[in-house]
């Protein structure tokens, strides 16, 4: 296994820049995702390290490997880099078996017969895959296909694997499924992983670390729950579900350890404190975040509370959801998002207030600036 190091790396076409500057290091075993929307250069970084577009500027390692240096004109192909791959359309050929497909890239690379059979047998066995070795690839379901694409990745042991959007063509259960056990294989194996999505939950369930990336930059790297509770800027707040974002200014700023420091905050219809990674100085316009999942529906009469936040409000609707139900409440601050319990006592129409623990609110500041 190997890492794999980017250092200032930019992709243009033209006058656009799809990549701009990224500096990344999957260390050696890591599982490691590019989480972003669509056009954020997730895509094209991915790519550079595979050698399928050639990066305009920076460089990029793989284990003690430059394989390419835009200064120097260095660029190593992409069936030199020793790399699996599994794409987003599963790349199966349909006119083979499934066991030729997962060899193919052993008859490539000239491997004994003995040793093809003996390889293959592994990978198959890995996907759970050996007893459709003989089946032609278009008699498969779509997961099985995955898993062929998966074992066809790694059957010549390659130094790390490559994942574009490999979930995407399957249904929802599926998808949860594969994402599952493809985890399970990939730590089973410590397999150095970069892989690719626009899906958030996908990331967070699969990632060691996430990296989220917009207009061509990385806007902030992390362990999943961090970046979930943590952001660091308004972009990789907004991104993450359907946050209630207000618009807030501080009136006294607080460290309380070295990670989080205490603001105390003023909005048009409300004040509160709230925690951020930031000491900002009084006066200075901040964004808080509070997510549906931290927010509770309490009486209009409902007795304050120290270190809480509160709005009041008439719920405008709700969204049946199975497990909870989604209510928007119209507070003068605007709507505000919360996911309450599916049979609560409540009712649109209903005279309301949204109440938040002070700890599960974060901010940030407006003009934040993007991770390096």
């Amino acid at each position: 296994m190997s890492n794999v190091v980017l250092e200032k790396v930019s992709r243009v076409f033209g006058d656009f820049v799809a990549v701009d500057g990224v500096d990344l290091r999957v260390s050696e075993g890591e599982f490691v995702t590019l989480l972003g929307p669509s056009g954020c250069g997730k895509t094209t970084t991915l790519r550079m390290v595979a050698g399928l577009e050639q990066n305009t500027g920076g460089r990029i390692s793989i284990g003690n490997e430059v394989v390419s240096d835009a200064g120097r004109g260095l660029f190593v192909p992409s069936e030199r880099r020793r790399l699996g791959m599994v794409f987003q359309s599963y790349a199966i050929w349909p006119h083979m078996t499934v066991f030729e497909n997962v060899a193919y890239p052993l008859r490539v690379r000239r491997k004994s017969t003995a040793e093809i059979g003996d390889l293959v047998g592994k990978a198959l066995r890995l996907v759970e895959m050996e007893s459709f070795a003989e089946r032609p690839a278009p008699a498969l379901s779509g997961g099985q296909q995955q898993r062929v694409a998966i074992a066809r990745a790694l059957v010549f042991e390659p130094k790390v694997l490559l994942l574009d959007e490999p979930l995407s063509n399957l249904d929802a259960k599926l998808r949860l499924q594969m994402g599952d056990e493809f985890r399970s294989i990939q730590k089973r194996l410590g397999m150095t992983s970069l892989y690719v999505t626009h899906d958030q939950a996908e990331a967070m369930a699969l990632s060691d670390r996430v990296v989220v990336m917009d207009r061509g930059r990385i806007q902030q790297i992390g362990a999943p729950e961090e970046i979930y509770r943590y952001p660091a800027n308004r972009v990789v707040a907004a991104f993450f579900g359907t946050p209630n974002l207000l618009e807030a200014s501080v009136e006294a700023c607080a460290r309380i350890d070295d990670r989080r420091v205490r603001l105390d905050v003023v909005g048009k219809g409300w004040r509160g404190a709230c925690e951020s990674a930031s000491e900002i100085r009084p006066g200075q316009a901040v964004t808080v975040m509070v997510r549906p999942e931290d927010a509770r529906i309490a009486p209009p009469d409902a007795a304050h509370r120290d270190h809480e936040l509160r709005w009041s409000g008439q719920i405008a609707h709700t969204i049946f959801r199975g497990p909870t139900r989604s209510v928007v409440v119209q507070t003068g601050d605007g709507r505000l998002n919360v996911d309450a319990p599916s049979f609560g006592d409540f009712a649109v129409g209903d005279n309301v207030t949204v109440v938040v623990p002070q700890t599960s609110a974060w901010a940030v500041p407006e003009q934040a600036s993007i991770a390096s």
